[in-house]
Protein backbone atom coordinates (compact mmCIF):
# COMPACT_ATOMS: atom_id res chain seq x y z
CA UNK A 1 0.00 0.00 0.00
CA UNK A 2 0.69 3.52 -0.70
CA UNK A 3 2.42 5.72 2.17
CA UNK A 4 -0.32 8.25 0.69
CA UNK A 5 -2.97 5.65 1.18
CA UNK A 6 -1.86 4.48 4.14
CA UNK A 7 -1.95 8.34 5.76
CA UNK A 8 -5.85 8.84 4.31
CA UNK A 9 -6.75 5.38 5.93
CA UNK A 10 -5.66 6.24 9.05
CA UNK A 11 -6.99 10.08 8.89
CA UNK A 12 -10.40 7.90 8.09
CA UNK A 13 -10.09 6.43 11.72
CA UNK A 14 -10.09 9.89 12.96
CA UNK A 15 -11.71 11.71 10.68
CA UNK A 16 -15.68 10.96 9.71
CA UNK A 17 -18.63 12.42 7.57
CA UNK A 18 -21.40 12.69 10.24
CA UNK A 19 -25.33 13.25 9.28
CA UNK A 20 -26.50 16.28 10.28
CA UNK A 21 -29.53 17.99 10.47
CA UNK A 22 -30.92 21.66 11.10
CA UNK A 23 -34.38 22.12 11.75
CA UNK A 24 -35.80 25.61 11.79
CA UNK A 25 -39.45 25.17 10.55
CA UNK A 26 -40.76 24.70 14.10
CA UNK A 27 -39.03 23.88 17.36
CA UNK A 28 -35.35 24.70 16.29
CA UNK A 29 -33.16 21.63 16.48
CA UNK A 30 -30.15 19.73 15.47
CA UNK A 31 -29.70 15.88 15.05
CA UNK A 32 -26.07 14.62 14.61
CA UNK A 33 -26.43 11.04 13.84
CA UNK A 34 -29.84 11.20 14.68
CA UNK A 35 -29.54 12.41 18.06
CA UNK A 36 -30.93 15.57 19.17
CA UNK A 37 -27.87 18.57 20.31
CA UNK A 38 -29.78 20.44 22.93
CA UNK A 39 -29.22 24.50 22.49
CA UNK A 40 -29.30 26.11 25.75
CA UNK A 41 -31.11 29.40 26.16
CA UNK A 42 -33.28 32.38 23.52
CA UNK A 43 -29.64 34.13 23.20
CA UNK A 44 -27.88 30.91 21.97
CA UNK A 45 -31.01 29.89 19.57
CA UNK A 46 -31.73 33.36 18.38
CA UNK A 47 -28.15 33.16 17.06
CA UNK A 48 -28.29 29.79 15.22
CA UNK A 49 -31.46 30.97 14.37
CA UNK A 50 -30.18 34.08 12.65
CA UNK A 51 -26.94 32.53 11.26
CA UNK A 52 -29.22 29.04 9.71
CA UNK A 53 -31.61 31.70 8.17
CA UNK A 54 -28.84 33.78 6.34
CA UNK A 55 -28.18 30.93 4.72
CA UNK A 56 -24.90 30.62 3.96
CA UNK A 57 -24.36 34.61 4.15
CA UNK A 58 -21.95 36.56 6.29
CA UNK A 59 -23.97 37.84 8.95
CA UNK A 60 -21.99 41.26 10.47
CA UNK A 61 -20.82 42.00 13.68
CA UNK A 62 -23.66 44.80 14.35
CA UNK A 63 -26.64 42.87 13.03
CA UNK A 64 -26.16 39.84 14.61
CA UNK A 65 -25.42 42.73 17.81
CA UNK A 66 -29.06 44.38 16.65
CA UNK A 67 -30.71 40.52 16.42
CA UNK A 68 -29.24 39.31 19.59
CA UNK A 69 -30.41 42.53 22.07
CA UNK A 70 -32.16 45.23 19.99
CA UNK A 71 -32.12 48.23 21.15
CA UNK A 72 -30.68 47.20 24.87
CA UNK A 73 -27.40 45.57 23.95
CA UNK A 74 -24.67 45.00 26.69
CA UNK A 75 -21.65 46.78 27.79
CA UNK A 76 -18.85 45.41 25.63
CA UNK A 77 -21.78 43.95 22.92
CA UNK A 78 -19.12 42.87 20.33
CA UNK A 79 -17.50 40.71 23.23
CA UNK A 80 -20.22 39.37 24.19
CA UNK A 81 -21.52 38.25 21.09
CA UNK A 82 -17.91 36.74 20.49
CA UNK A 83 -18.51 34.59 23.85
CA UNK A 84 -21.61 33.08 22.84
CA UNK A 85 -20.62 32.31 19.50
CA UNK A 86 -17.58 30.55 20.83
CA UNK A 87 -20.21 28.40 22.85
CA UNK A 88 -22.11 27.56 19.92
CA UNK A 89 -19.32 26.64 17.87
CA UNK A 90 -17.81 24.24 20.80
CA UNK A 91 -21.30 22.97 20.87
CA UNK A 92 -21.31 21.84 17.23
CA UNK A 93 -17.74 21.03 17.61
CA UNK A 94 -18.41 18.83 19.68
CA UNK A 95 -21.36 17.13 18.53
CA UNK A 96 -19.60 16.75 15.30
CA UNK A 97 -16.59 15.39 17.12
CA UNK A 98 -14.51 13.49 14.69
CA UNK A 99 -15.08 15.18 11.92
CA UNK A 100 -12.87 17.33 9.98
CA UNK A 101 -15.82 19.94 9.24
CA UNK A 102 -15.33 23.74 10.92
CA UNK A 103 -19.01 25.10 10.50
CA UNK A 104 -19.48 28.62 12.71
CA UNK A 105 -16.31 30.61 10.92
CA UNK A 106 -15.60 34.03 11.86
CA UNK A 107 -13.97 37.10 9.99
CA UNK A 108 -13.46 40.83 10.20
CA UNK A 109 -16.62 41.52 10.03
CA UNK A 110 -18.75 38.75 10.94
CA UNK A 111 -19.67 35.22 11.35
CA UNK A 112 -21.06 32.32 8.73
CA UNK A 113 -22.49 29.11 9.45
CA UNK A 114 -21.69 26.53 6.77
CA UNK A 115 -24.40 24.18 5.76
CA UNK A 116 -25.26 22.51 3.44
CA UNK A 117 -28.64 22.34 1.55
CA UNK A 118 -29.43 18.88 2.37
CA UNK A 119 -28.89 19.42 5.80
CA UNK A 120 -31.11 22.39 6.64
CA UNK A 121 -34.89 21.43 6.66
CA UNK A 122 -35.95 25.36 5.08
CA UNK A 123 -33.28 25.46 2.17
CA UNK A 124 -34.61 21.62 1.16
CA UNK A 125 -38.51 23.06 1.49
CA UNK A 126 -37.24 25.80 -0.87
CA UNK A 127 -34.87 23.60 -3.64
CA UNK A 128 -38.40 21.67 -3.38
CA UNK A 129 -40.71 24.15 -4.09
CA UNK A 130 -38.42 25.81 -6.58
CA UNK A 131 -38.22 22.23 -8.78
CA UNK A 132 -41.93 21.88 -9.53
CA UNK A 133 -42.42 25.73 -10.21
CA UNK A 134 -39.95 25.49 -12.39
CA UNK A 135 -40.86 22.63 -14.19
CA UNK A 136 -44.72 23.26 -15.27
CA UNK A 137 -45.21 20.06 -17.45
CA UNK A 138 -43.94 17.75 -14.11
CA UNK A 139 -46.45 14.94 -13.92
CA UNK A 140 -48.85 16.56 -11.54
CA UNK A 141 -48.92 12.96 -9.32
CA UNK A 142 -45.36 13.52 -9.08
CA UNK A 143 -45.59 17.27 -7.94
CA UNK A 144 -48.17 16.42 -5.41
CA UNK A 145 -45.56 13.69 -3.91
CA UNK A 146 -42.97 16.39 -4.12
CA UNK A 147 -45.12 18.94 -3.02
CA UNK A 148 -46.08 17.15 -0.02
CA UNK A 149 -43.05 16.26 1.20
CA UNK A 150 -41.98 19.46 1.48
CA UNK A 151 -44.71 20.65 3.31
CA UNK A 152 -43.93 17.76 5.92
CA UNK A 153 -41.00 18.90 7.05
CA UNK A 154 -43.03 21.94 9.13
CA UNK A 155 -43.66 21.31 12.30
CA UNK A 156 -45.39 24.23 13.50
CA UNK A 157 -44.61 27.81 14.18
CA UNK A 158 -41.45 29.08 11.94
CA UNK A 159 -38.30 28.97 14.59
CA UNK A 160 -40.98 27.89 17.22
CA UNK A 161 -42.34 31.46 17.17
CA UNK A 162 -38.99 33.15 18.47
CA UNK A 163 -39.05 36.43 17.64
CA UNK A 164 -35.66 38.27 17.42
CA UNK A 165 -34.61 40.59 15.05
CA UNK A 166 -34.99 41.74 10.98
CA UNK A 167 -33.08 39.20 10.45
CA UNK A 168 -35.53 36.43 11.80
CA UNK A 169 -37.97 38.14 10.81
CA UNK A 170 -37.92 38.72 7.84
CA UNK A 171 -36.44 35.10 6.82
CA UNK A 172 -39.85 33.79 8.72
CA UNK A 173 -42.33 35.93 7.00
CA UNK A 174 -40.22 34.74 3.35
CA UNK A 175 -40.69 31.20 4.55
CA UNK A 176 -44.28 31.53 5.39
CA UNK A 177 -44.87 33.08 1.97
CA UNK A 178 -43.16 30.18 0.14
CA UNK A 179 -45.55 27.81 1.97
CA UNK A 180 -48.34 29.49 1.24
CA UNK A 181 -46.83 29.25 -2.59
CA UNK A 182 -46.39 25.82 -2.02
CA UNK A 183 -50.10 25.14 -0.77
CA UNK A 184 -51.52 26.69 -3.73
CA UNK A 185 -48.92 24.55 -5.90
CA UNK A 186 -49.93 21.65 -4.44
CA UNK A 187 -54.04 22.28 -4.84
CA UNK A 188 -53.44 22.91 -8.65
CA UNK A 189 -52.08 19.72 -8.79
CA UNK A 190 -54.06 17.98 -6.64
CA UNK A 191 -57.27 19.64 -8.85
CA UNK A 192 -54.92 18.14 -12.10
CA UNK A 193 -55.54 14.40 -11.01
CA UNK A 194 -58.69 14.63 -9.85
CA UNK A 195 -58.45 14.81 -5.97
CA UNK A 196 -61.66 17.55 -5.68
CA UNK A 197 -63.63 15.43 -3.21
CA UNK A 198 -60.57 14.24 -1.06
CA UNK A 199 -58.86 18.12 -0.88
CA UNK A 200 -62.18 20.02 0.14
CA UNK A 201 -61.75 19.31 4.18
CA UNK A 202 -57.90 20.85 4.13
CA UNK A 203 -58.97 23.88 1.81
CA UNK A 204 -62.09 24.48 4.04
CA UNK A 205 -59.70 24.45 6.59
CA UNK A 206 -56.95 26.87 5.34
CA UNK A 207 -59.23 29.57 3.89
CA UNK A 208 -60.23 29.89 7.64
CA UNK A 209 -56.90 30.28 9.10
CA UNK A 210 -55.00 31.52 5.91
CA UNK A 211 -55.79 35.09 6.14
CA UNK A 212 -57.91 36.62 3.11
CA UNK A 213 -56.19 34.29 0.29
CA UNK A 214 -58.39 34.35 -2.80
CA UNK A 215 -56.03 31.83 -4.93
CA UNK A 216 -56.92 29.30 -2.14
CA UNK A 217 -61.23 30.44 -2.16
CA UNK A 218 -60.94 29.59 -6.29
CA UNK A 219 -59.11 26.06 -5.59
CA UNK A 220 -61.63 25.55 -3.24
CA UNK A 221 -65.07 26.33 -5.19
CA UNK A 222 -63.53 24.43 -7.78
CA UNK A 223 -63.84 21.23 -5.93
CA UNK A 224 -67.00 21.80 -4.68
CA UNK A 225 -68.25 22.45 -8.31
CA UNK A 226 -66.39 19.22 -9.47
CA UNK A 227 -67.78 17.11 -6.28
CA UNK A 228 -71.51 18.49 -7.20
CA UNK A 229 -71.68 21.02 -4.67
CA UNK A 230 -72.11 24.04 -6.71
CA UNK A 231 -74.43 25.47 -4.06
CA UNK A 232 -71.68 25.33 -1.35
CA UNK A 233 -69.05 26.80 -3.63
CA UNK A 234 -71.10 29.83 -4.00
CA UNK A 235 -71.48 29.79 -0.58
CA UNK A 236 -67.80 29.95 0.27
CA UNK A 237 -67.91 33.01 -2.27
CA UNK A 238 -70.42 35.05 -0.64
CA UNK A 239 -68.44 34.26 2.47
CA UNK A 240 -65.11 35.69 1.17
CA UNK A 241 -66.71 38.56 -0.18
CA UNK A 242 -68.52 39.19 3.22
CA UNK A 243 -65.47 38.96 5.02
CA UNK A 244 -63.31 41.19 2.41
CA UNK A 245 -65.83 43.80 3.00
CA UNK A 246 -65.68 43.75 6.67
CA UNK A 247 -62.03 43.07 7.52
CA UNK A 248 -60.46 45.71 4.98
CA UNK A 249 -63.17 47.21 3.28
CA UNK A 250 -62.97 45.54 -0.47
CA UNK A 251 -64.70 43.68 -3.33
CA UNK A 252 -63.19 40.36 -4.12
CA UNK A 253 -60.71 40.43 -7.23
CA UNK A 254 -61.93 40.26 -11.06
CA UNK A 255 -60.36 36.83 -11.33
CA UNK A 256 -62.52 35.59 -7.99
CA UNK A 257 -65.38 37.46 -9.43
CA UNK A 258 -64.82 35.18 -13.24
CA UNK A 259 -64.94 32.46 -10.90
CA UNK A 260 -68.50 33.21 -9.52
CA UNK A 261 -70.03 33.59 -12.83
CA UNK A 262 -68.62 30.22 -14.13
CA UNK A 263 -69.77 28.16 -11.11
CA UNK A 264 -73.38 30.20 -11.91
CA UNK A 265 -73.24 29.24 -15.50
CA UNK A 266 -71.63 26.28 -15.27
CA UNK A 267 -68.65 27.05 -17.42
CA UNK A 268 -67.59 23.97 -19.17
CA UNK A 269 -64.24 25.09 -18.29
CA UNK A 270 -64.51 24.50 -14.74
CA UNK A 271 -64.08 20.85 -15.40
CA UNK A 272 -60.71 21.13 -17.38
CA UNK A 273 -57.82 22.23 -15.56
CA UNK A 274 -56.32 24.47 -18.10
CA UNK A 275 -59.57 26.01 -18.83
CA UNK A 276 -60.14 26.84 -15.07
CA UNK A 277 -56.71 28.05 -14.49
CA UNK A 278 -57.39 30.42 -17.58
CA UNK A 279 -59.63 31.95 -15.97
CA UNK A 280 -57.73 33.85 -13.80
CA UNK A 281 -56.03 35.69 -16.52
Amino acid sequence: MEQADIAAECLGVFFVERTVEFSILGPIEIRVDGDVVEVRGEIQRVLLIALLASEGRLCSTGALIDELWGENPPRNAENALQAHVSRLRRRLEAAESRSQRHRLVSSPSGYRLLADEDEVDALRFLRIMREVRDQPRMDPAEAVRKLRSALALWRGPTFDSLTGGSICQSAAARYAESRLAVLELLYDNELKVGRHCEIIPELRELTETSGLNERLCEQLMVALYRAGRQTDALAVYRQMWARLKDEIGIDPSPTLKRYERAILTHHPGLRRTADHLALRH
